[in-house]
Order: structure tokens, then C-alpha cells, then sequence
């Protein structure tokens, strides 16, 4: 056997071997890493809101720090109020000094209902007497004239200490609404945390001077977050509002995690791709996007990049 044809026997066998081994790795690397074919892409993101100061002057508390979680309704700082509280004592001397000019109908009309009381007590008297002929008819109109204009003196001045009430009543209620103000500008001072989450960003700190409207913290509920993807007017119909689908993040250089997410809105107007977010058609320059709502385990963070599969159908 010469040389030439032992090589070229050992030589087919070792291209085979090769050939197999590029094969499966060809088969390995072509398959996606998480078995299932992901039609979007995009990035996470959470409803951030910023709470801002709803009134004028210095931060003397501010119990915020990045990453902290809170609740609805927590406390967490506190702005001075010693102005506002000021003028509402000052609005509420007011109104107690209009008011204290109403007059007391009561006391003031006293003297007349007894006024008028002995003289039905004599109209009494009278008509017994008449009743036995020992009054004339002119001493029981008379006594009953008495009582007649008792009860219209009486009755007009009611009606005149009703209406200087009434009046006082009414020059005392821009006070009454004056005090409602400051005492909503009282309570602005207090600064409530309004919805659940995790702070974000922090932008004030104790002893700044705060105005209306000056952002003091950026807040996120990060529990669910939001993975925004755009798709390709080709695969609207494979996608619909209340679907579940397959979501997967990297976890490691070569490992992915799923998550069960929800579509919860997909846009009824197209958009140009943006720059930052790839489609599964390249060319496709008009784009739709969705939102997809997945519950977050801790892993996923805001920016993070995410990809998107066919679930298990709607609701």
C-alpha cells in the first residue's frame, strides 16, 4: 500500500467526524435560546410620578431616600406653615368679632312676650268680668287691642333682629370661606406620599426653601412593570388586547428568564420606528406600539431590554 492512498483512507473518516460536529453546532447556534420564536423586542418601563410641593416655604423634614419604598398616605416630610397658621388664627379672631354683633332675638324680645302675657292675663280678667255684667263692652276691646299691638310690636321686632342677623351671617361667610382656604393651605404643608412604589430619584433636601409645583421626589411602583415593544402592521393580527404572551430578559450571558406578561394596549396609530428599538422587519418603517403589563419579581429594572413571544391566548 503506498503512502498516498493511506492518507486519503484516513483522511474521509476525520472530514466526516468534523463535518457532524460543525453540523451540530450549526443546529445549536441557529436555535433560539429560549425555544420559542420572539416576534418584538423593546424596553421596560414603569408609570413614574413626580410629587412635587404644594406650598411656599422651607423643607424642615424630609423622610425620602433613593430607593426607599412607601405607601399611599405615608408622611414624609413637612414644609413650614408658621405664616399660614398665623393668618388662620387671625381670620377666626375675625369672624368671632363679626359675629359676636349678632344680636340675641331672645333676650332682646323677653321684655315684650311678658309684656304680652300680662296683658292676655287682663283680656282674661276682663271678659269674666263682662261674662257677669260687671265690665262694659269698651274695657274687652280694649284689652283686646292691647294684646294686638303687643303682638305686632313684638313681631316687628323680631323681624328686624332677624334680618340684622341675617346680614351679619352673611358679612361673616367670606371669613368662613377665607379660613377654608388657609386651613387647605395648612394642610399642603404636610407632605403626603400619594401612591405606592419606590423612590426613584430625590431632588429637595431639609432646609431648601420649597415652592408650589417644586419637584421633591420621582416615585415608581416597580411591582408590575411595563415592557414596550412595536410591531409591525404584518403581526397585528397575532396579537390582541388582554393576550398572554412570553416575556424573556437576559438573566446571565447565556441564560434568559420568562415571565407571563398581559398586552394592555396596543396604539391604533402607526409611528416611525424609533432609533432605539428593533423591529423583526428591518425595512419596516411604520410601526405600532404595545404595551405589555408584567409582574416584576425584583429582576426587572427600567431600561432593561426585553423580548416578546406568542402565550397562551386571551384571558
Amino acid at each position: 500500500m503506498n503512502q498516498t492512498n493511506f492518507n486519503c483512507r484516513y483522511k474521509i473518516p476525520a472530514l466526516r467526524v468534523w463535518g457532524a460536529f460543525l453540523l451540530l453546532i450549526f443546529l445549536l447556534t441557529s436555535c433560539n435560546s429560549n425555544g420559542t420564536d420572539t416576534f418584538a423586542s423593546g424596553y421596560f418601563e414603569a408609570v413614574e410620578t413626580i410629587v412635587s410641593a404644594q406650598a411656599n416655604g422651607q423643607i424642615l423634614s424630609l423622610i425620602v431616600e433613593e430607593g426607599q419604598m412607601l405607601s399611599a398616605g405615608d408622611k414624609i416630610g413637612q414644609i413650614d406653615s408658621t405664616q399660614i397658621y398665623l393668618s388662620l388664627l387671625q381670620v377666626r379672631s375675625q369672624r368671632g368679632a363679626v359675629l359676636s354683633r349678632k344680636p340675641d332675638i331672645s333676650s332682646q324680645t323677653a321684655s315684650l312676650k311678658e309684656q304680652i302675657i300680662t296683658a292676655k292675663r287682663e283680656l282674661q280678667r276682663v271678659q269674666n268680668l263682662a261674662s257677669g255684667n260687671a265690665a262694659t263692652k269698651k274695657q274687652v276691646d280694649d284689652a283686646q287691642a292691647q294684646v294686638a299691638v303687643l303682638e305686632k310690636q313684638l313681631k316687628a321686632v323680631e323681624n328686624q333682629l332677624s334680618s340684622s342677623s341675617q346680614s351679619i351671617s352673611k358679612e361673616s361667610n367670606p371669613l368662613i370661606y377665607q379660613a377654608e382656604m388657609l386651613e387647605d393651605q395648612l394642610r399642603k404643608t404636610k407632605i403626603i406620599n400619594p401612591v405606592n412604589g419606590t423612590v426613584l430619584i430625590k431632588y429637595a433636601e431639609v432646609n431648601e426653601m420649597a415652592g408650589i409645583g417644586k419637584p421633591l421626589y420621582k416615585i415608581a411602583d416597580l411591582s408590575e412593570m411595563i415592557l414596550r415593544v412595536y410591531i409591525t402592521n404584518s403581526q397585528l393580527s397575532s396579537i390582541q388586547l388582554g393576550q398572554k404572551v412570553k416575556v424573556f430578559v437576559d438573566k446571565t450571558a447565556n441564560e434568559q428568564a420568562e415571565y407571563e406578561g398581559m398586552v394592555e394596549w396596543i396604539s391604533d396609530k402607526a409611528e416611525f420606528t424609533p432609533k432605539t428599538i428593533q423591529t423583526k422587519d428591518e425595512r419596516s418603517n411604520q410601526v405600532y406600539a404595545v404595551k405589555i403589563r408584567v409582574p416584576n419579581d425584583g429582576m426587572l429594572k427600567i431600561g432593561m431590554y426585553g423580548e416578546v413571544a406568542p402565550g397562551s391566548g386571551n384571558r
